[in-house]
């Protein structure tokens, strides 16, 4: 009589990522309880629920609650009146900054590595199992391959601590804007570049310079030095650029404004420019206008302009405190792509109905 073997006993090992798989597969795509899986595996509820973690943790599985797209969302709000695709993250309210930044830097995290897929799918690359190099580059050239620009700050370092591991093939990851002078605690700009080079398994390639130069002529002299212009020249290549919303009122300081990077006298110099916030270190004003601001001459991040060569552009913004420098932002088109909470969308559009009003009025 032929003999049969159990299904724990044909089941992966549980440390395996057959395992991780099957249990994802059976929890979400079959409805099955983990006391089914368990059963299956041969193992505890408990090595069950760490493997549906891990399927989470590793990309083998992507939760996602979208807000339907009926005409009024504040997804199609934001895509009629500002041209932005929008993910919205709905956080409980009375919850801490801190919080509502983490939890939108999750969804933005999520975002980030399936416009990487999608670029890199595009252009005919796949994600290899094995790790990929990893390190700063003293000497870009990035030839071939997706390049992702990316700024620094608050924001951009809770992305980073979000990021799943993905290995992309031939991924170059690039500092977008100048950072070398922190005076005070926070992520640096190496911190944040480094982390995402590690889950992503990418080049990287960081940008020393300061966040503004105190002179114009000493900006202008380095960028004809040649370490510069090829650091550039590779930015200048992105296909992807991700950053966040610096504002001068929020309850989580932007690093440009509490970092050192700006002196009294600057600040003060902006306040009367009637400047909101920035991106990339380049200064904005409410009606999302940068060009004749003065200090934006000494800044070293890539305007809207040259962020609008860019194909995608993912902003990330979380808090009501950005409100007005979000509403700057959209309205210097820095992004075509936006993670937002909820709250805080609400509030732009709110602040974009009341200034429209104004305006109508006058």
């Amino acid at each position: 009589m032929p003999t049969t073997r159990s299904a724990a006993a044909t089941a992966p090992t549980a440390t395996s990522p057959g395992a991780v798989y099957t249990a994802a597969s059976m929890y979400y795509a079959q409805g099955e309880t983990m006391e089914v899986i368990a059963r299956h595996l041969g193992v505890s509820r408990s090595t069950v629920s760490r493997l549906l973690a891990r399927a989470r943790d590793e990309g083998v599985v992507r939760i996602e609650l979208r807000e339907p797209g009926a005409a009024g969302s504040l997804e199609r709000h934001l895509l009629d009146e500002h041209g932005v695709r929008a993910r919205i993250v709905h956080v409980r309210e009375g919850t801490t900054e801190i919080h509502r930044l983490q939890q939108v830097a999750a969804v933005a995290a999520t975002t980030l590595t399936e416009m990487i897929d999608a670029e890199a799918a595009q252009a005919g690359t796949t994600r290899p199992d094995g790790p990929a190099a990893v390190g700063h580059d003293t000497a870009p050239d990035a030839d071939g391959g997706l390049v992702v620009g990316v700024a620094w700050g608050t924001t951009m370092g809770e992305l980073g601590a979000a990021l799943p591991t993905r290995r992309v093939p031939g991924l170059t990851l690039v500092q977008l804007n100048g950072a070398s002078d922190p005076l005070r605690e926070g992520p640096s700009a190496g911190d944040v570049l480094s982390r995402m080079g590690q889950c992503l398994g990418a080049r990287t390639i960081a940008f020393p310079v300061p966040a503004f130069f105190d002179q114009v002529a000493t900006r202008r002299a380095m960028w004809s030095e040649r370490s510069v212009k090829r650091v550039l020249a590779v930015a200048e290549r992105a296909r992807i650029a991700v950053f966040g919303v610096g504002s001068l009122s929020s309850e989580l300081p932007s690093q440009v404004y509490s970092g050192g990077h700006l002196t009294r006298a600057d600040l003060a110099v902006a306040r009367r420019e009637e400047v909101v916030g920035d991106v990339c270190t380049v200064l904005l004003r409410a009606d999302g206008t940068w060009r004749d601001i003065d200090l934006n001459a000494r800044a070293t991040g890539p305007t809207p302009a040259q962020l609008a060569r860019v194909p995608r552009r993912l902003c990330v913004v979380a808090g009501t405190g950005k409100a007005r420098a979000a509403l700057a932002a959209l309205r210097a088109r820095v992004a075509t792509d936006l993670v937002i909470d909820g709250a805080t969308a609400r509030a732009v559009l709110a602040l974009s109905h009341r200034q429209d009003h104004r305006k109508d009025r006058t």
